[in-house]
């Protein structure tokens, strides 16, 4: 990992998708996983099972400069807690002399979600996580005006999952979220997964608003169809990615994954995009993002 970063002159990675939560909650998701095999036609195994300290020490030890805690709620009255968890999390990781831990926060509609949100954003929140296929809930709802409106105004990223991936969900596709964007056409949405498995018309989002980004987590790997199949998707997909070069940020899913951190940025070399391309997405867009010094990795502000 250090040898990536290294040849490509970056002093480490941003990764704008990880996951840390409560450990109770972490245990039900990969209990969820650990079932998974259905929905992906085969076992779904966590590599990166281990308890919090190690996993951070593995991030750190892989060249991670920055990255969030996302989590999630998926129903009402989970959200306002594990925002208060996540600002004492980041507390507690600065205490120990670590400023890597991007403050995340969470929302779901409900009455008050602006309210606990801007509470969120006033302690210091700089990205929140919204999962629309895990909630089963509406992006449109009229509880979320608010919030949209909100984090438009600002300018802080929210990393939405509302792709069809890994199964279809009610209120999951391109063309649902895109109403969201015509009501609220500043909002910095970063879409998870690339809207995996759409891609092509969230690529065409992010060509259509200037502030909708994509994630690479979980894609062209092999997990999903085997190499030949995912290196024929990403040269495919190079010419829109290239020009989107701004947009796109390092995500990964960790410690979620089914195999080694390093096969993400495996995959992202089969687009067969230059280093400046690689550099972009490795580290300058989500250093942007997040407000990270562009040098060191340390938080800005």
């Amino acid at each position: 990992m250090p040898a990536f970063w290294h040849r490509l002159g970056l002093p480490g990675l941003v990764d704008v998708h990880v996951h840390g939560m409560p450990q109770r909650l972490l245990d039900a998701v990969w209990r969820y996983f650990d079932g998974a095999g259905p929905l992906v036609g085969r076992e779904w195994p966590i590599t990166y099972r281990w308890p919090v300290e190690e996993r951070l020490a593995h991030l750190r030890a892989m060249g991670v400069r920055a990255f969030p805690t996302l989590f999630y709620a998926h129903k009402p009255g989970m959200a306002e807690g594990l925002n208060d968890w996540a600002g004492a999390f980041v507390h507690q990781q600065r205490a120990g002399g670590h400023d890597d831990v991007v403050h995340s926060a969470t929302v779901f509609p409900e009455e008050g979600a602006a309210r606990y949100l801007e509470r969120a954003l006033r302690d210091g929140a700089r990205v929140v996580k919204i999962h629309v296929q895990v909630g089963g809930f509406d992006p449109r709802d009229a509880l979320l005006d608010p919030v949209w409106a909100l984090l438009a105004d600002a300018r802080t990223p929210a990393v939405v999952h509302t792709g069809n991936g890994p199964r279809r969900g009610n209120f999951t596709g391109a063309g649902i979220f895109a109403e969201v964007l015509r009501r609220h056409p500043s909002l910095t949405a970063v879409i998870a997964h690339l809207g995996m498995p759409d891609y092509d018309e969230f690529i065409g989002l992010a060509e259509r608003y200037q502030h909708v980004h994509l994630d690479t987590t979980m894609v062209f790997v092999d997990f999903f169809g085997g190499a030949q199949a995912q290196t024929t998707l990403a040269r495919r997909l190079a010419p829109r990615l290239q020009a989107l070069q701004d947009k796109v940020l390092l995500g990964t899913d960790y410690p979620n994954i089914p195999y080694p951190y390093a096969h993400q940025l495996e995959a992202l070399t089969r687009t067969g995009l230059d280093d400046d391309w690689l550099r972009a997405v490795c580290w300058h867009n989500g250093a942007r993002l997040l407000g990270i010094d562009s040098t060191s990795g340390v938080r800005a502000g």
